[in-house]
């Protein structure tokens, strides 16, 4: 739906809202899909919000809910009484359910929890952190056991929950209900009704225990291309399955706090607009008072080689160009290795072939920079001996960033470090130092001074 549009309904919920018609506002909000009623729920005021929630279809409240941030769908619901509230969490998904009462108080969600019908499936998951594939899977799920035959098994479904949200990939265990095999439902409905279900399932599954990593989950379903993700205990008993919906959100947030860590910030908790000034101030500056540390370094080495800006002081007028230059090209090698090591392209095992393979690159690179560099220095000063002081340091710079941008993430990702907090400004701010060494270096040797 356009932007437009929900501008629009916007506009109308509020006109039955102060017409105090809640029932024409809650039927519109019903009719649009989840998304959108998230989105417009999220824009009426809080006062708004607490009116009309308890007009809602609890499915539909439900649905609202499972689409906003945890923070912001915490802030909703301690507005709402206790009722309204256990109605609506009755209707979620457990995965869902137990991400909201973690970030309630304990009290209100003990409260909640007493009087829900699935709390025994809700319950476990709150024990899980939130970025655990014990934190994102559901314990909703069909389980089929091996003795069945196809036919039992299909009978099965339609008892259980024919609305199931795993439907498409249906994991089978043993008497001990271990994980045994996974079948999916193209191949129960094509084989023939007497056949065992041990005998089409497949055996060699992909699994993780619950408490792996989100991110490895996400690579895992992506590598293999699964729809749902079976999580096991230390005795290979199913405890719950991650669907390829929470694998989207694990992508998107995990995209989201790498962009944000390139641009030397922590990542925010909730949607920009909706996080307050001192949210977003507390999230920048201790990287902002380190990155000023650290920036200390180039003002040093200035102030150590004075005497060279003093002798000859057009060497000055290049500064910018060549520290912009080592810190672009920097900027450039990182956030390329860091990409590769999302995916998989490299590791560790690999560190020296990336390095040797960045060094030809920043050697190239660096010739046609430095050629660039001296023709433009010689026409612009008509002095030769700088021009060349100029060219060799673009060339040194430019090696040297591209050297240290290929290994400076992969030594990050293997003490356990999030790569992408040493690119983009800690890059360019430790290639400023150096860049200024090496040109201050070469000028001396080149200058004789």
């Amino acid at each position: 739906m356009e932007q437009v549009i929900l501008e629009d309904v916007l506009a109308q919920i509020r006109a039955a809202l102060e017409a105090n018609d809640l029932t024409s506002a809650s039927a519109i909000i019903e009719s649009l899909r989840p998304a959108d009623q998230a989105d417009i729920f999220w824009e009426l005021d809080e006062d708004e919000q607490a009116v009309l929630l308890p007009k809602l279809n609890p499915a539909d409240a439900a649905d609202i809910f499972e689409e906003l941030y945890d923070e912001d769908a915490a802030e909703i619901a301690v507005q709402l009484p206790l009722t309204t509230l256990v109605r609506i969490v009755n209707e979620m998904e457990p995965d869902e359910a137990a991400d909201l009462l973690d970030d309630l108080d304990p009290r209100q969600a003990d409260a909640i929890l007493a009087q829900l019908e699935a709390a025994h499936q809700i319950k476990p998951l709150i024990a899980y952190p939130d970025d655990t594939a014990g934190g994102l899977m559901t314990s909703s799920f069909i389980a089929l056991q091996r003795r069945m035959t196809c036919a039992q098994a299909i009978a099965a479904i339609r008892m259980w929950r024919p609305d199931e949200e795993t439907i498409y990939y249906l994991f089978v265990t043993d008497r001990l209900k271990r994980l045994a095999g996974v079948v999916n439902l193209r191949q129960l409905i094509v084989a023939a009704p007497s056949t065992p279900v041990a005998k089409i399932m497949e055996s060699d599954v992909v699994y993780v225990s619950a408490d792996t990593d989100q991110e490895d989950c996400a690579d895992l379903m992506q590598r293999y291309d699964l729809l749902a993700l079976p999580v096991v205990d230390e005795n290979m008993h199913l405890l719950g399955v991650i669907t390829i919906d929470d694998l989207v959100d694990v992508i998107q947030a995990e995209a989201s706090e790498d962009i944000q860590r390139l641009g030397g910030s922590e990542p925010l908790d909730r949607a920009y607009l909706d996080t307050s000034i001192f949210a977003i101030t507390r999230k920048r500056i201790g990287w902002l008072f380190l990155l000023f540390g650290t920036a200390t370094l180039t003002a040093g080495v200035m102030d150590a080689y004075q005497s060279i800006l003093g002798s000859v002081v057009v060497l000055s007028i290049f500064i910018p160009m060549l520290i912009g230059t080592g810190g672009n090209a920097g900027s450039q090698t990182t956030s390329t290795i860091i990409r590769a090591l999302a995916v998989g392209d490299v590791e560790w095992v690999d560190i020296w072939r990336v390095w040797l393979h960045e060094l030809s690159v920043g050697a190239v690179m660096g010739v046609l920079m430095g050629l660039a560099a001296l023709t433009l220095v010689y026409f612009w000063i008509a002095d030769l001996s700088v021009a060349v002081t100029v060219a060799a340091s673009i060339f040194g710079i430019v090696v040297w960033s591209t050297s240290a941008g290929s290994l400076l993430p992969l030594i990050a990702h293997r003490i356990n470090i999030d790569p992408t907090v040493i690119s983009g400004p800690a890059m360019s701010t430790l290639v400023d130092a150096t860049g200024l060494f090496i040109y201050f270096n070469i000028a001396r040797f080149v200058l004789n001074l």
